[in-house]
């Protein structure tokens, strides 16, 4: 197909197309003259990731290029892609502006052995929470922070279903899932609790 015929395929304008192909976020097509490319099914699905990746998880361009490198980076374990991916997206999505407070980084890690959760010091959740209980405690917040078990439930229980729901044989499927979890999977949740939120105070006040 040509691209004019990719971008109707894919609702994504021709320009924002080209634009993808010249950042290398999605491969160029086959060149079948000076000026025009052919590109099949696979560009599809590139182009609908780009797009979610970009217009709804709000990643950086060269973010999304990180992620998309990683997931296709050749001679990696599944484990260890999957791992690089999920930490590549918590990074772009969650940026650090500053260093968290030795109270919150001892507070994040108690919360993680009180609840025997395996996570490595360099995973950024890490500093990504310190660094909101930073702000909850300036803000002078501490019904939030005495929520944090609240959320800590919630997101066990979530986490739980997404992994159990990971399948697949290949790699690069398995690190794709991952990546359309964390970042649309997040998106559907901020909507869901938005939706739950106003039902629940409308019952309520």
């Amino acid at each position: 197909m040509k691209i004019a015929e990719l971008s109707r395929r894919t609702g994504v304008p021709v320009p924002t197309i080209k634009y993808y192909l010249r950042e290398g976020l999605v491969p160029h097509g086959e060149r079948t003259g000076p000026n025009q490319a052919s590109y099949d099914e696979s560009h599809v699905h590139r182009v609908r990731l780009v797009r979610a990746l970009v217009e709804v998880g709000g990643l950086p361009i060269a973010s999304a290029r990180e992620v998309l490198t990683l997931m296709h980076e050749p001679g990696r374990s599944r484990l260890e892609s999957v791992g690089k991916v999920h930490f590549a997206v918590h990074r772009a999505r969650q940026p650090q502006s500053e260093t968290p407070s030795t109270a919150s980084t001892t507070r994040v890690a108690e919360l993680i052995a009180r609840r025997g959760w395996q996570a490595r010091e360099t995973n950024p959740a890490r500093a990504t929470l310190a660094g909101v209980l930073d702000h909850f405690t300036r803000l002078g917040e501490p019904d939030a922070l005495g929520l944090l078990d609240v959320y800590a439930d919630a997101a066990e229980g979530l986490a739980t279903a997404e992994i159990a729901a990971l399948s697949g044989p290949e790699v690069d499927h398995m690190a794709e899932r991952v990546v359309l979890m964390t970042v649309l999977g997040g998106a559907l949740l901020d909507a869901l609790r938005g939706l739950a939120q106003e039902s629940s105070a409308t019952s309520s006040f």
